[in-house]
């Protein structure tokens, strides 16, 4: 099973969590490539696409967006799976509005979205990025769940050997 985790990051929190899904993947005998979306001209050697992004302003970043727009119809012929990556604050503060992936999901055919918690460095942000997190109420710090991120790669595993019958070794062969 070959599988692409396309990943926009600004800050690369978000792309530590690529990294460690496909660790996931990869422990569950899947070959897996992690690029960031703009390295990507195709998905055709691909079983399974998996694109994730962060948000920021209750958007995807630009480079993830792009990429849906590039190949949402080689998307459409694959198992896809979406992931984005967001800050954490008080509930019903304006940072919790997380990304509306509907639409993405309707364009690609993707079988699922996760919404996992981000990681906030106040030493890697800019002056504008500092002001939102103050007048939003993020809270600073690293709020990322590495065991949801795994058990994350084992279901999508799982599901996607169940649905193409495809058989996946359960640990790698060296």
């Amino acid at each position: 099973m070959r599988i692409l985790v396309a990943v926009a990051s600004r800050h690369g929190s978000t792309a530590e969590l690529a990294t460690a899904l496909a660790a996931g993947l990869r422990h569950h005998g899947a070959d897996v490539d992690v690029r960031s979306p703009g390295a990507v001209a195709s998905v055709a050697a691909y079983d399974v696409v998996i694109v994730g992004s962060a948000v920021y302003r209750n958007r995807w970043l630009r480079a993830a967006r792009d990429f849906i727009d590039e190949h949402a119809e080689a998307l459409q012929g694959r198992e896809v799976f979406l992931f984005s990556s967001g800050p954490i604050a008080e509930q019903d503060r304006p940072v919790n509005n997380h990304y509306d992936v509907a639409p993405v999901m309707a364009r690609t055919g993707a079988r699922e979205h996760r919404m996992f918690a981000g990681k906030i460095d106040p030493a890697v942000l800019g002056a504008g990025e500092r002001v939102v997190v103050r007048m939003t109420g993020a809270q600073l710090g690293d709020f990322r769940d590495w065991d949801a991120v795994g058990s994350w790669a084992s279901e999508i595993v799982d599901r996607v050997s169940d649905r193409t019958g495809a058989r996946v070794p359960t640990e790698q062969t060296h």
